[in-house]
Protein backbone atom coordinates (compact mmCIF):
# COMPACT_ATOMS: atom_id res chain seq x y z
CA UNK A 1 0.00 0.00 0.00
CA UNK A 2 2.49 2.26 1.01
CA UNK A 3 4.74 1.21 -1.99
CA UNK A 4 1.94 2.73 -4.44
CA UNK A 5 1.34 5.66 -2.75
CA UNK A 6 4.59 6.26 -3.43
CA UNK A 7 4.31 5.44 -6.71
CA UNK A 8 1.72 8.13 -7.37
CA UNK A 9 4.03 10.99 -5.62
CA UNK A 10 6.90 9.92 -7.64
CA UNK A 11 4.35 9.47 -10.85
CA UNK A 12 3.16 13.10 -10.09
CA UNK A 13 6.61 14.76 -9.88
CA UNK A 14 7.10 13.18 -13.47
CA UNK A 15 4.33 14.79 -14.81
CA UNK A 16 5.07 18.11 -13.03
CA UNK A 17 8.57 18.60 -14.06
CA UNK A 18 8.05 18.04 -18.12
CA UNK A 19 7.26 21.76 -19.33
CA UNK A 20 7.68 22.18 -23.17
CA UNK A 21 8.27 25.92 -23.44
CA UNK A 22 6.95 27.54 -26.34
CA UNK A 23 9.15 30.95 -25.71
CA UNK A 24 12.59 30.78 -25.83
CA UNK A 25 14.79 32.36 -23.08
CA UNK A 26 16.30 35.61 -25.02
CA UNK A 27 20.27 36.15 -24.81
CA UNK A 28 22.07 38.93 -24.01
CA UNK A 29 23.49 41.10 -26.90
CA UNK A 30 25.07 43.63 -25.15
CA UNK A 31 28.97 44.97 -25.15
CA UNK A 32 29.66 47.87 -23.03
CA UNK A 33 31.96 49.67 -24.69
CA UNK A 34 35.87 50.42 -22.89
CA UNK A 35 35.47 53.90 -23.65
CA UNK A 36 33.36 56.85 -25.03
CA UNK A 37 33.53 57.74 -28.57
CA UNK A 38 34.99 60.98 -27.05
CA UNK A 39 37.41 59.51 -24.37
CA UNK A 40 35.69 62.51 -22.13
CA UNK A 41 33.16 62.37 -19.10
CA UNK A 42 32.73 62.85 -15.41
CA UNK A 43 34.43 59.70 -13.01
CA UNK A 44 33.47 61.31 -9.93
CA UNK A 45 30.43 60.22 -7.73
CA UNK A 46 26.89 61.70 -8.22
CA UNK A 47 26.34 65.32 -7.23
CA UNK A 48 22.31 65.71 -6.34
CA UNK A 49 22.36 69.18 -6.73
CA UNK A 50 23.94 69.63 -9.96
CA UNK A 51 21.90 72.80 -10.86
CA UNK A 52 23.62 74.65 -7.92
CA UNK A 53 26.43 74.69 -10.24
CA UNK A 54 24.58 77.40 -12.62
CA UNK A 55 25.18 79.93 -9.50
CA UNK A 56 21.98 81.41 -10.46
CA UNK A 57 20.15 81.58 -6.71
CA UNK A 58 16.60 81.77 -8.05
CA UNK A 59 17.28 78.82 -10.40
CA UNK A 60 18.28 76.76 -7.43
CA UNK A 61 14.66 77.65 -5.54
CA UNK A 62 12.39 76.81 -8.49
CA UNK A 63 13.92 73.49 -9.24
CA UNK A 64 13.58 72.90 -5.03
CA UNK A 65 10.11 74.25 -5.72
CA UNK A 66 9.17 71.41 -8.95
CA UNK A 67 10.76 68.41 -6.61
CA UNK A 68 8.58 69.25 -4.04
CA UNK A 69 5.16 69.85 -6.17
CA UNK A 70 5.56 68.43 -9.25
CA UNK A 71 2.64 65.95 -10.03
CA UNK A 72 5.17 63.68 -11.81
CA UNK A 73 7.15 63.74 -9.05
CA UNK A 74 4.01 63.34 -6.97
CA UNK A 75 3.01 59.72 -8.67
CA UNK A 76 6.38 58.42 -8.96
CA UNK A 77 7.12 58.68 -5.23
CA UNK A 78 3.74 57.67 -4.79
CA UNK A 79 4.03 54.49 -6.55
CA UNK A 80 6.82 53.49 -4.19
CA UNK A 81 3.90 53.32 -0.90
CA UNK A 82 2.00 50.90 -3.48
CA UNK A 83 4.81 48.99 -4.37
CA UNK A 84 6.28 48.33 -0.42
CA UNK A 85 2.30 47.26 -0.12
CA UNK A 86 3.01 44.60 -2.48
CA UNK A 87 6.15 43.38 -0.64
CA UNK A 88 4.48 43.59 2.68
CA UNK A 89 1.59 41.57 1.20
CA UNK A 90 4.29 39.26 -0.60
CA UNK A 91 6.01 38.51 2.92
CA UNK A 92 2.90 37.05 4.47
CA UNK A 93 2.58 34.78 2.08
CA UNK A 94 5.52 33.00 3.68
CA UNK A 95 3.39 32.79 7.09
CA UNK A 96 0.45 30.08 8.03
CA UNK A 97 -3.06 31.74 7.91
CA UNK A 98 -5.17 31.83 11.11
CA UNK A 99 -8.75 31.77 11.52
CA UNK A 100 -11.11 31.91 14.06
CA UNK A 101 -14.70 32.02 14.56
CA UNK A 102 -17.14 32.92 17.28
CA UNK A 103 -21.48 32.20 16.42
CA UNK A 104 -24.39 32.08 18.73
CA UNK A 105 -27.69 30.27 18.32
CA UNK A 106 -30.61 31.06 19.72
CA UNK A 107 -33.15 28.51 19.06
CA UNK A 108 -37.23 27.12 19.71
CA UNK A 109 -37.23 23.49 20.09
CA UNK A 110 -40.53 21.21 21.11
CA UNK A 111 -39.28 18.74 24.39
CA UNK A 112 -39.70 15.36 23.35
CA UNK A 113 -40.50 14.33 27.09
CA UNK A 114 -43.33 17.11 27.92
CA UNK A 115 -44.18 18.42 24.38
CA UNK A 116 -44.16 21.85 25.16
CA UNK A 117 -41.43 24.76 23.78
CA UNK A 118 -38.33 24.94 25.12
CA UNK A 119 -35.72 27.89 24.56
CA UNK A 120 -31.97 27.31 24.04
CA UNK A 121 -28.69 29.08 23.53
CA UNK A 122 -25.72 27.88 21.50
CA UNK A 123 -22.67 29.14 21.32
CA UNK A 124 -19.75 27.76 19.00
CA UNK A 125 -16.09 28.19 18.49
CA UNK A 126 -13.38 27.70 15.82
CA UNK A 127 -9.99 27.83 15.39
CA UNK A 128 -8.47 27.03 11.63
CA UNK A 129 -4.76 26.99 10.63
CA UNK A 130 -3.71 26.76 7.31
CA UNK A 131 0.26 26.80 6.20
CA UNK A 132 1.28 26.22 2.41
CA UNK A 133 4.52 24.90 2.12
CA UNK A 134 7.06 26.42 0.23
CA UNK A 135 9.00 23.55 -1.36
CA UNK A 136 10.38 24.79 -4.57
CA UNK A 137 10.71 28.47 -3.29
CA UNK A 138 8.48 30.04 -5.71
CA UNK A 139 6.79 31.92 -2.37
CA UNK A 140 9.96 33.07 -2.01
CA UNK A 141 10.73 33.79 -5.26
CA UNK A 142 7.63 35.91 -5.44
CA UNK A 143 8.96 37.72 -2.65
CA UNK A 144 12.14 38.45 -4.20
CA UNK A 145 10.25 39.80 -7.09
CA UNK A 146 8.15 42.21 -5.63
CA UNK A 147 11.59 43.66 -3.63
CA UNK A 148 12.95 43.70 -7.02
CA UNK A 149 9.81 45.69 -8.28
CA UNK A 150 10.18 48.20 -5.19
CA UNK A 151 13.73 48.66 -6.01
CA UNK A 152 13.04 49.95 -9.54
CA UNK A 153 9.87 51.83 -8.54
CA UNK A 154 12.53 53.87 -5.84
CA UNK A 155 14.84 54.03 -9.43
CA UNK A 156 11.75 55.41 -11.44
CA UNK A 157 11.08 58.13 -8.84
CA UNK A 158 14.89 58.92 -8.98
CA UNK A 159 14.44 59.22 -12.70
CA UNK A 160 11.15 61.42 -12.51
CA UNK A 161 13.16 64.02 -10.24
CA UNK A 162 16.22 63.95 -12.52
CA UNK A 163 14.02 64.49 -15.79
CA UNK A 164 11.87 67.42 -13.96
CA UNK A 165 15.13 69.11 -12.46
CA UNK A 166 16.53 69.07 -16.06
CA UNK A 167 13.22 70.41 -17.59
CA UNK A 168 13.21 73.10 -14.79
CA UNK A 169 16.62 74.26 -15.41
CA UNK A 170 16.38 73.93 -19.37
CA UNK A 171 13.53 76.37 -18.63
CA UNK A 172 14.86 78.42 -16.76
CA UNK A 173 17.96 79.13 -18.48
CA UNK A 174 15.57 79.30 -22.08
CA UNK A 175 13.56 81.85 -20.29
CA UNK A 176 16.83 84.02 -19.10
CA UNK A 177 18.02 83.88 -23.00
CA UNK A 178 14.43 85.11 -24.13
CA UNK A 179 15.00 88.06 -22.05
CA UNK A 180 18.59 88.45 -23.21
CA UNK A 181 17.10 88.34 -26.79
CA UNK A 182 14.41 90.98 -25.65
CA UNK A 183 17.25 93.16 -24.15
CA UNK A 184 19.08 93.06 -27.29
CA UNK A 185 15.76 93.76 -29.61
CA UNK A 186 15.34 96.83 -27.33
CA UNK A 187 18.58 98.23 -27.39
CA UNK A 188 18.49 97.61 -30.85
CA UNK A 189 15.39 99.53 -31.27
CA UNK A 190 16.67 102.71 -29.69
CA UNK A 191 19.61 102.45 -31.83
CA UNK A 192 17.36 102.25 -35.50
CA UNK A 193 15.27 105.17 -33.33
CA UNK A 194 18.33 107.41 -33.32
CA UNK A 195 19.62 106.23 -36.59
CA UNK A 196 15.98 107.14 -37.90
CA UNK A 197 16.17 110.51 -36.52
CA UNK A 198 19.40 111.09 -38.69
CA UNK A 199 17.90 109.81 -42.06
CA UNK A 200 15.26 112.61 -40.79
CA UNK A 201 17.49 115.22 -40.60
CA UNK A 202 19.79 114.42 -43.65
CA UNK A 203 16.64 114.46 -45.77
CA UNK A 204 15.31 117.79 -43.92
CA UNK A 205 18.58 119.20 -45.08
CA UNK A 206 18.56 117.91 -48.45
CA UNK A 207 21.80 115.52 -47.74
CA UNK A 208 19.85 112.37 -48.21
CA UNK A 209 17.18 110.77 -50.36
CA UNK A 210 13.41 110.36 -49.22
CA UNK A 211 14.47 106.69 -50.15
CA UNK A 212 16.53 106.66 -47.10
CA UNK A 213 14.44 107.72 -45.19
CA UNK A 214 11.82 105.39 -45.83
CA UNK A 215 14.49 102.38 -45.34
CA UNK A 216 15.30 104.08 -42.29
CA UNK A 217 11.61 104.05 -40.98
CA UNK A 218 10.76 100.17 -42.37
CA UNK A 219 14.08 98.66 -40.43
CA UNK A 220 12.67 101.02 -37.48
CA UNK A 221 9.46 99.30 -37.37
CA UNK A 222 10.20 95.72 -38.33
CA UNK A 223 12.55 95.87 -35.26
CA UNK A 224 9.61 97.35 -33.12
CA UNK A 225 7.61 94.55 -34.06
CA UNK A 226 9.40 91.42 -32.87
CA UNK A 227 9.50 93.06 -29.18
CA UNK A 228 5.44 92.02 -28.48
CA UNK A 229 6.11 88.16 -29.75
CA UNK A 230 9.81 88.06 -27.35
CA UNK A 231 7.24 89.40 -24.53
CA UNK A 232 4.66 86.60 -25.42
CA UNK A 233 7.57 84.08 -25.95
CA UNK A 234 8.70 85.14 -22.30
CA UNK A 235 5.02 84.76 -20.62
CA UNK A 236 4.40 81.47 -22.50
CA UNK A 237 7.86 80.14 -20.98
CA UNK A 238 6.71 81.74 -17.55
CA UNK A 239 3.41 79.55 -17.13
CA UNK A 240 5.20 76.62 -18.38
CA UNK A 241 7.80 77.00 -15.76
CA UNK A 242 4.80 77.61 -12.88
CA UNK A 243 2.98 74.66 -14.25
CA UNK A 244 5.93 72.57 -14.17
CA UNK A 245 6.71 73.72 -10.75
CA UNK A 246 2.95 72.81 -9.62
CA UNK A 247 1.59 76.56 -9.62
CA UNK A 248 -0.56 78.55 -11.49
CA UNK A 249 0.44 80.59 -14.72
CA UNK A 250 2.59 83.61 -13.02
CA UNK A 251 6.09 85.57 -13.50
CA UNK A 252 8.54 83.78 -12.07
CA UNK A 253 11.30 85.76 -10.35
CA UNK A 254 14.82 86.05 -12.06
CA UNK A 255 18.22 85.99 -9.77
CA UNK A 256 20.94 86.63 -12.01
CA UNK A 257 21.29 87.36 -16.16
CA UNK A 258 21.83 84.76 -18.70
CA UNK A 259 25.89 86.47 -18.85
CA UNK A 260 26.04 85.50 -15.77
CA UNK A 261 25.27 81.54 -15.78
CA UNK A 262 28.73 79.68 -16.08
CA UNK A 263 28.63 76.08 -17.09
CA UNK A 264 31.41 73.34 -15.86
CA UNK A 265 34.56 72.34 -17.94
CA UNK A 266 34.48 68.51 -18.12
CA UNK A 267 36.68 65.64 -16.92
CA UNK A 268 37.65 62.39 -17.84
CA UNK A 269 36.11 58.75 -16.82
CA UNK A 270 34.89 55.20 -18.21
CA UNK A 271 31.75 54.77 -19.53
CA UNK A 272 31.02 51.10 -17.32
CA UNK A 273 30.65 53.87 -14.15
CA UNK A 274 27.14 55.23 -16.32
CA UNK A 275 25.59 51.81 -15.44
CA UNK A 276 25.33 52.83 -12.06
CA UNK A 277 24.73 56.91 -12.37
CA UNK A 278 21.42 56.34 -14.41
CA UNK A 279 17.86 56.12 -12.39
CA UNK A 280 16.65 54.83 -15.30
CA UNK A 281 19.58 52.23 -16.15
CA UNK A 282 19.30 50.73 -12.47
CA UNK A 283 15.31 51.01 -12.93
CA UNK A 284 15.51 48.39 -16.20
CA UNK A 285 18.11 46.30 -14.13
CA UNK A 286 15.85 45.61 -10.89
CA UNK A 287 12.51 45.10 -13.52
CA UNK A 288 15.08 42.35 -15.64
CA UNK A 289 15.88 40.35 -12.50
CA UNK A 290 12.23 41.01 -10.93
CA UNK A 291 10.98 39.04 -14.51
CA UNK A 292 13.60 36.02 -13.55
CA UNK A 293 12.48 35.85 -10.43
CA UNK A 294 8.90 35.69 -11.50
CA UNK A 295 9.65 33.42 -14.22
CA UNK A 296 11.65 31.36 -11.54
CA UNK A 297 8.54 31.20 -9.26
CA UNK A 298 5.63 30.23 -12.11
CA UNK A 299 8.21 27.10 -13.04
CA UNK A 300 7.97 25.82 -9.65
CA UNK A 301 4.35 26.01 -9.56
CA UNK A 302 4.38 23.39 -11.97
CA UNK A 303 5.85 20.64 -9.30
CA UNK A 304 3.44 19.88 -6.69
CA UNK A 305 2.92 21.59 -3.33
CA UNK A 306 2.21 20.87 -0.04
CA UNK A 307 -0.18 22.07 2.32
CA UNK A 308 -0.55 21.71 5.83
CA UNK A 309 -3.88 22.44 7.69
CA UNK A 310 -5.37 22.11 12.01
CA UNK A 311 -8.40 22.86 13.36
CA UNK A 312 -10.24 23.07 16.31
CA UNK A 313 -14.05 23.71 17.63
CA UNK A 314 -15.84 23.61 20.35
CA UNK A 315 -19.88 23.72 21.33
CA UNK A 316 -21.02 24.83 24.69
CA UNK A 317 -24.68 26.50 26.27
CA UNK A 318 -22.53 29.48 27.80
CA UNK A 319 -20.31 31.96 26.59
CA UNK A 320 -18.29 31.12 29.85
CA UNK A 321 -17.93 27.53 29.33
CA UNK A 322 -16.90 27.90 25.80
CA UNK A 323 -14.00 30.16 26.72
CA UNK A 324 -12.84 27.84 29.37
CA UNK A 325 -12.10 25.02 26.78
CA UNK A 326 -12.63 26.07 23.53
CA UNK A 327 -10.95 23.25 21.50
CA UNK A 328 -12.16 19.65 22.31
CA UNK A 329 -12.76 18.59 18.77
CA UNK A 330 -9.62 18.99 16.89
CA UNK A 331 -7.96 17.61 13.71
CA UNK A 332 -4.43 17.85 11.64
CA UNK A 333 -4.00 17.25 8.70
CA UNK A 334 -1.60 17.56 5.02
CA UNK A 335 -1.96 17.30 1.75
CA UNK A 336 0.28 16.83 -1.69
CA UNK A 337 -1.42 18.51 -4.63
CA UNK A 338 -0.09 18.09 -8.07
CA UNK A 339 -1.03 19.73 -10.69
CA UNK A 340 -2.34 16.79 -13.73
CA UNK A 341 -5.56 18.77 -15.62
CA UNK A 342 -4.65 22.44 -15.09
CA UNK A 343 -0.72 22.13 -17.01
CA UNK A 344 -1.83 23.70 -19.85
CA UNK A 345 -2.66 27.08 -18.04
CA UNK A 346 0.45 26.96 -15.78
CA UNK A 347 2.75 26.29 -18.94
CA UNK A 348 0.71 29.14 -20.37
CA UNK A 349 1.83 31.22 -17.52
CA UNK A 350 5.40 30.24 -17.70
CA UNK A 351 5.41 31.07 -20.90
CA UNK A 352 3.90 34.18 -20.45
CA UNK A 353 6.59 34.98 -17.48
CA UNK A 354 9.31 34.21 -20.09
CA UNK A 355 7.71 36.18 -22.94
CA UNK A 356 8.11 39.11 -19.79
CA UNK A 357 11.60 38.14 -19.05
CA UNK A 358 12.81 38.81 -22.69
CA UNK A 359 11.19 41.90 -22.53
CA UNK A 360 12.33 43.41 -19.37
CA UNK A 361 16.06 42.23 -21.44
CA UNK A 362 15.43 43.79 -24.57
CA UNK A 363 14.10 47.16 -22.84
CA UNK A 364 17.32 46.88 -20.20
CA UNK A 365 19.53 46.76 -23.35
CA UNK A 366 17.86 49.85 -25.24
CA UNK A 367 18.08 51.66 -22.19
CA UNK A 368 21.50 51.19 -22.05
CA UNK A 369 21.91 52.30 -25.78
CA UNK A 370 20.27 54.65 -25.26
CA UNK A 371 22.12 56.76 -22.91
CA UNK A 372 25.67 55.91 -24.16
CA UNK A 373 23.76 57.52 -27.43
CA UNK A 374 22.60 60.70 -25.25
CA UNK A 375 25.72 60.92 -23.43
CA UNK A 376 28.05 61.16 -26.34
CA UNK A 377 25.50 63.36 -28.36
CA UNK A 378 25.49 65.66 -25.61
CA UNK A 379 29.53 65.24 -25.27
CA UNK A 380 29.62 66.24 -28.71
CA UNK A 381 27.22 69.31 -29.04
CA UNK A 382 28.96 71.07 -26.30
CA UNK A 383 32.40 70.94 -27.77
CA UNK A 384 31.27 71.88 -31.08
CA UNK A 385 28.59 74.45 -29.55
CA UNK A 386 31.26 75.93 -27.70
CA UNK A 387 33.56 76.49 -31.14
CA UNK A 388 30.37 78.00 -32.26
CA UNK A 389 30.18 80.39 -29.95
CA UNK A 390 33.90 81.58 -29.94
CA UNK A 391 33.38 82.34 -33.80
CA UNK A 392 30.30 84.30 -33.11
CA UNK A 393 31.60 86.37 -29.84
CA UNK A 394 34.18 87.19 -31.94
CA UNK A 395 32.32 88.32 -35.28
CA UNK A 396 29.99 90.29 -32.99
CA UNK A 397 33.07 92.23 -31.97
CA UNK A 398 33.77 92.92 -35.73
CA UNK A 399 29.95 93.74 -36.38
CA UNK A 400 29.90 95.85 -33.18
CA UNK A 401 33.28 97.87 -35.05
CA UNK A 402 32.15 97.52 -38.63
CA UNK A 403 28.48 99.44 -37.40
CA UNK A 404 30.83 101.73 -35.65
CA UNK A 405 32.56 103.02 -38.79
CA UNK A 406 29.84 102.68 -40.82
CA UNK A 407 27.89 105.40 -38.55
CA UNK A 408 30.29 108.02 -39.04
CA UNK A 409 30.92 107.61 -42.54
CA UNK A 410 27.05 108.15 -43.17
CA UNK A 411 26.89 110.87 -40.43
CA UNK A 412 29.84 112.75 -42.30
CA UNK A 413 28.13 112.31 -45.60
CA UNK A 414 31.05 109.70 -46.69
CA UNK A 415 28.56 107.13 -47.33
CA UNK A 416 25.06 106.33 -48.04
CA UNK A 417 22.54 105.15 -45.66
CA UNK A 418 22.20 101.46 -46.88
CA UNK A 419 26.07 100.89 -45.36
CA UNK A 420 24.95 101.63 -42.12
CA UNK A 421 21.21 99.91 -42.33
CA UNK A 422 23.37 96.91 -43.84
CA UNK A 423 26.21 97.02 -40.37
CA UNK A 424 22.93 97.06 -38.27
CA UNK A 425 21.50 94.11 -39.45
CA UNK A 426 24.49 92.16 -39.43
CA UNK A 427 25.44 93.22 -35.75
CA UNK A 428 21.83 92.47 -34.57
CA UNK A 429 21.57 89.38 -36.36
CA UNK A 430 24.91 88.30 -34.92
CA UNK A 431 23.91 89.19 -31.05
CA UNK A 432 21.05 87.68 -31.55
CA UNK A 433 22.99 84.06 -32.66
CA UNK A 434 25.34 84.96 -30.15
CA UNK A 435 22.26 84.29 -27.11
CA UNK A 436 20.92 81.08 -28.90
CA UNK A 437 23.96 79.29 -29.34
CA UNK A 438 25.04 80.05 -25.88
CA UNK A 439 21.22 78.91 -24.75
CA UNK A 440 21.85 75.84 -26.88
CA UNK A 441 25.21 75.50 -24.86
CA UNK A 442 24.20 75.58 -21.67
CA UNK A 443 21.07 73.78 -22.17
CA UNK A 444 23.62 70.43 -23.76
CA UNK A 445 25.30 70.57 -20.41
CA UNK A 446 21.81 70.34 -18.66
CA UNK A 447 21.23 67.46 -21.37
CA UNK A 448 24.23 66.16 -20.22
CA UNK A 449 23.99 66.33 -16.24
CA UNK A 450 20.37 63.93 -16.78
CA UNK A 451 22.10 61.97 -19.53
CA UNK A 452 24.92 60.81 -17.16
CA UNK A 453 22.24 60.89 -13.91
CA UNK A 454 23.75 63.88 -11.93
CA UNK A 455 26.49 66.02 -11.68
CA UNK A 456 30.25 65.76 -11.26
CA UNK A 457 32.75 67.04 -8.91
CA UNK A 458 35.81 69.01 -10.70
CA UNK A 459 39.11 67.86 -9.81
Amino acid sequence: MIRTRMSAVALALLLAGCHSPQVDKAPASLTIPAQWRDGIGPDSPVEGFWWRNFHDSQLNRFVEQALRYNSDVLTARSRIDEYQARVTAADSALWPTLDASLGVTRARSQSAATGLPTHGTRYQGGLNASYDVDLWGATRRNIDAARLSLAAQKSAAAAADLTVASQAASGYITLLALDAQLRITQSTLEARERAYQLAKRQYETGYSSRLELMQSDSELRATRAQIPQLQHQIAQQENALQMLAGSLPAPVARGGTFAALTPLPMPSQLPSSLLARRPDIVQAQQTLLAADSTLAASRAKLLPSLSLSASGNYQDDTLAGLLDNPLRLWSVGGSILAPLLNRDTLNAQVDVSMSQRNQALYGYESTVRSAFREVNDSLDAIRRLGEQLTELEAQEQVAQETLRIAHNRYRNGYSSFLDELDAQRTLFSTQLNVVQTRNDLLLAQVDLYRALGGGWQVK
